[in-house]
């Protein structure tokens, strides 16, 4: 049994309210939980918000909400409480980005499948394709494992490529970046909730290398779907000119 939850918050550094904002005649977390409700994998679907107005227009459009804290530091924290007003048993959390507003259902469904062999956690990567992606501090690189479990995330280019012009590193090696959601095993996220802050986490800014650096295992699982995410103001007209609606 696998349900997916949506964190969706108001006050947004960079972009206060976006889960409101109008996307083509839709708000944009309506959109995400309409995408997602067309998963095969999923057997429940939420948003966990921390903002009345976001509660009360899930339940306006025919959506599953839940109210959350307002003191939680990410998504993943969001999702766990989320997870305790819910009454059902489910093993594993898909953590569905809630400013995707045409995230594939397919790409869901691939992270789900994933799910198997008491896998702790698992996300999605894709192939660097140039340069400006792998020297993107915005851009989380990954170093693996021959079982594709990630040893590293960076947002620094890893590995580095000896004897090669930087120009060029991604024609040497095949790099990849993290892209989508994370799964997480239910007592795995129970457990990775509970952890402080680590020293990796801090120098990077990235909440897995606080998990990887607690000794839990993230899976890696190739994608051909593109995040289209919405960070701040300019990326809906972004979205619009690639013809997203």
């Amino acid at each position: 049994m696998i349900i997916g939850i949506i964190p969706a918050r108001f006050a947004s550094t960079r972009f206060p309210g976006k889960a409101l904002i109008d996307i083509g005649g839709k708000s944009m977390i309506q959109r995400v939980y309409e995408q997602s409700k067309k998963s095969r994998s999923l057997n429940k679907i939420i948003v966990a918000t921390d903002d009345q107005r976001i509660f009360n227009h899930v339940i306006d459009f025919g959506g599953e909400a839940v109210m959350t804290s307002e003191n939680h530091a990410s998504g993943t924290d969001r999702c766990f409480e989320a997870l305790s007003h819910v009454n059902e048993f489910y093993q594993y959390i898909i953590n569905i980005q809630g400013d995707e507003p045409f995230i594939e259902p397919a790409q869901i469904d691939e992270l789900a499948e994933a799910l198997h062999d008491n896998v702790e956690i698992a996300t999605q990567m894709i192939a660097v394709k140039n340069k400006e992606e792998l020297f993107d501090p915005g851009e989380a690189k990954i170093v693996l494992n021959e079982n594709n479990e990630a040893l590293y995330f960076s947002r620094s280019p890893i590995p580095f490529i000896r004897n090669v012009s930087e120009e060029s590193w991604h024609l040497h090696y095949t790099f990849y970046r993290q892209v989508g959601m994370y799964a997480y095993r239910k007592d795995i996220l129970k457990k990775i909730t509970q952890l402080p802050v680590s020293s990796l986490e801090k120098a990077e800014s990235l909440e897995q290398l606080r998990w990887l650096q607690n000794g839990f295992k993230i899976k890696c699982m190739l994608t051909k779907y593109e995040s289209h995410c919405v960070d701040v103001p300019e990326d809906v007209e972004r979205l619009r000119n690639l013809k997203m609606w």
